[in-house]
């Protein structure tokens, strides 16, 4: 079964997907769940806690009522806006579960049904009330058997899709008539409680993935399922470029002759940990724009953002300025330094801190810049939360004062990778955009 709530011709559009149920695994997504422990997983801080029983068996996720037939949620540790989450789920009968998305005690979330019960519905959208019934997809669950459910949830306006066994079973858009849903939220998996649940019976999970998609503006931009955005129309005539193709590096410039410290894979560009230290440059220089970037980073990384920096040979951070990319969580134990507060990310270097570094997502989880820079106003959002909105001009601690700098300069993002950097890459960088300022 198949229902659409259209809101508007741009918001479903804006997710670029063929229909097909977007597989997940290991090679393409991370994975939720080690096989041994819960760790990574809690019991508080959704809108539906409670006192069901959680524990862990043949590599999988196992759920039970609590005593008198408690029932509650065990929840993702960390909190996601826009993703595709996939398991697999093995449910005894009578027995009512779910998947929950954007849980937050705050305001509401949704739950994908998954009552298997006399009169239960499979794959129906709720949230305190039935938003979309679905009396056709339990027909096709598998009985005594593993069923694999795939989420797919993004928008400011909550557009879920469902597939069940690779069929689309369910598509829906909240109208702007529902009020009180959250933006983001915690990922949830159900017990219900009660006496139409069995007592002894139980429902398993395994093979738990997720794939964060991009934080994105529906009228400016689309997504597809892997997470590359492309202009609409309207942001073509708004101004918006690619300042990546996804393909290559073509109008970008190593600033050494050695490019092995560059690599593109699956549209996103790449820093391997080998390499010499440099930075990557845009072919052309800019003076006013608008900048969007992801990034995402890996275990001792370091890197940062160069705007308006010259070609003249000396520190991009100085001739320009530099918005800092760092493995906040590792860096000062590991080498043993006590950074400036400028120094971690979100700061502007050698000039500004970074006042709201909790918005800094987790190392391996994509953080987007947003950057606003005309004239001597510098704006920088970190995953929408605005670090700074200055005048340059007036920054007393930065030295050389703004006033001195490059009006114009080439964008550039730094390879400065250190001798702990373990992995084979320390730094990823995808959907970078610019507008420029007339």
């Amino acid at each position: 079964m198949r229902r659409i709530i259209t809101l508007s011709a741009f918001v479903l559009l804006a997710v670029m997907a063929s229909g097909q149920e977007p597989r997940l695994s290991h090679r393409n997504a991370t994975g939720l769940f080690d096989g041994e422990t819960l760790e990574g997983w809690v019991t508080t801080g959704g809108r539906y806690d409670g006192h069901a029983r959680w524990w862990v068996d043949d590599e999988q996720i196992v759920g039970g009522q609590g005593p008198g037939r408690k029932g509650g949620l065990l929840y993702t540790a960390q909190r996601y806006r826009n993703f595709i989450f996939s398991c697999e789920v093995k449910i005894d009968w009578p027995f009512d579960s779910g998947i929950f998305v954007r849980m937050q005690p705050e305001g509401r979330g949704a739950q994908v049904t998954i009552d298997w019960r006399e009169g239960g519905e499979i794959g129906a959208i709720y949230s305190d009330e039935f938003l979309l019934h679905n009396l056709e997809a339990g027909k096709s669950f598998r009985k005594d058997d593993w069923n694999r459910f795939t989420v797919r949830c993004v928008g400011p306006s909550m557009h879920l899709t469902v597939w069940m066994n690779g069929e689309e079973i369910s598509d829906y858009v909240v109208p702007p008539e529902k009020e009180g849903f959250v933006a983001d939220g915690l990922i949830g998996l159900q017990v219900h409680p009660g006496e139409a649940s069995g007592e002894d019976e139980q429902v398993r999970f395994r093979n738990l993935f997720i794939r964060e998609l991009p934080d994105f503006d529906p009228a400016l931009f689309a997504c597809d399922d892997h997470g590359q955005l492309t202009p609409t129309e309207a942001a073509r005539i708004a101004g918006w470029r690619p300042l990546f193709d996804g393909r290559s590096l073509a109008g970008w410039e190593p600033s050494t002759q050695d490019a092995r410290g560059y690599a593109v894979q699956d549209g996103v560009l790449v820093f391997p940990s080998q390499g010499p230290a440099g930075e990557l440059r845009t072919e052309r220089d800019y003076r006013d724009f608008e900048l969007t970037v992801e990034f995402k980073t890996a275990y001792m990384c370091n890197s940062g953002l160069f705007l308006r920096a010259s070609r003249d040979g000396k520190n991009a951070a100085y001739s320009g300025c530099e918005i800092q990319i760092l493995d906040d969580f590792n860096w000062e134990e590991v080498s043993g330094d006590t950074l400036r507060p400028d120094q971690f990310t979100g700061g502007l270097y050698g000039a500004l801190p970074n006042p709201h570094r909790d918005a800094l997502r987790p190392l391996g989880r994509w953080n987007r810049y947003d950057v606003l820079y005309q004239g001597s106003r510098l704006r920088v959002k970190l995953n929408g939360i605005v670090l700074y909105d200055i005048d340059t001009h007036e920054l007393e601690t930065a030295k050389p004062p703004f006033a001195r700098r490059a009006p114009s300069g080439f964008i550039g993002l730094q390879r400065h990778a250190p001798d702990q950097v373990e992995e084979g890459a320390y730094a990823w960088f995808r959907n970078l955009f610019i507008r420029e300022i007339p």
